[in-house]
């Protein structure tokens, strides 16, 4: 009894002195630059172009709309929240799905983009104009973006001006490194760019290779682990419909093993996320 009263009283001395400890007003602030810039970060990684505040609202009205399906369905307020948060996590998600096919995409061009601009450049064609031509290969992402480089070029004649542009369109880690190689011979000169450029292409296709076939046998597993997940929760929607198992999931115990379970699912599936999740280059030269 003296050390559960000893230490209620030292949790109450540290929430009298938190306002003291840790001011909320020079956190939050913070906090909320930094959730803004994952949210831009993830949009530029799909290819979007929006706002954080867009991207919230989005969230928010997907979370009412299935929060709303599934109270309209089962009448569970417990059920309906789950949908909410489901719901409300769904637009990151697909952000997520898209900025990964994106990414695998532009992996799989990027030998030949870079092949593409080593026989512009052995032709005698200037490396701006050489880099605006890959405009006319490679998937729709790249396409947009070295297009924009060229207008950005011609607009302000500035090759280090348009070529952050470029980086910051493309958000990709090999667009990082090869707008850097190509800046630093656009800036020093140097007979040597082909031949890096060709042994950058080299290193790009053995990386693509084998990481296609890690996700080839990876997919297997990670697809029976998602649809483990959602199976139970899609049987759970259905015998919801009855008043007996509504009645059921609404009692107190039913209302503890519907939120004991999302969270055991929310854990096993970020766990599994992270096990099967490859490495990625880092963004080194933003």
């Amino acid at each position: 009894m003296t050390a559960a009263l000893g230490v209620a009283f030292g949790a109450g001395l540290v929430l009298l002195a938190s306002p003291w400890l840790w001011p909320a007003g020079r956190r939050r602030p913070v906090r909320a630059a930094r959730r803004a810039g994952r949210i831009a970060t993830r949009l530029a990684a799909a290819g979007i172009s929006g706002s954080p505040r867009m991207f919230g609202a989005v969230s928010a009205l997907t979370a009412l709309v299935s929060g709303g399906i599934a109270f309209g369905l089962t009448g569970m307020g417990t059920v309906a929240a789950l949908a909410g948060g489901a719901g409300g996590l769904a637009p990151w998600t697909a952000l997520g799905w898209r900025a990964a096919r994106r990414r695998a995409a532009t992996r799989r061009a990027w030998p030949d983009l870079v092949d593409h601009l080593v026989a512009a450049l052995r032709a005698g064609t200037p490396l701006p104009e050489a880099v605006g031509a890959l405009a006319d290969v490679g998937p729709a992402g790249t396409a947009a973006a070295f297009s924009g480089f060229a207008d950005a070029y011609r607009a302000t004649a500035s090759f280090g001006v348009a070529a952050d542009e470029l980086k910051d369109r493309l958000a990709d880690p090999t667009a990082d490194r090869l707008v850097e190689i190509l800046r630093m011979a656009r800036n020093v000169g140097g007979s040597e760019l082909p031949s890096v450029l060709r042994a950058l292409a080299a290193s790009l296709r053995q990386e693509s290779a084998a990481r296609a076939e890690a996700e080839a046998r990876q997919s297997w597993t990670t697809n029976g682990a998602k649809l483990g997940v959602a199976a139970p929760w899609l049987v759970l929607l259905l015998l919801s419909t009855r008043p007996e198992a509504a009645a059921a999931y609404s009692s107190p115990a039913g209302v503890l093993l519907l939120v004991g379970g999302a969270a055991v699912s929310a854990v096993a599936y970020r766990l599994m996320l992270a096990i099967a999740r490859l490495p990625e280059d880092g963004r080194w030269f933003r």
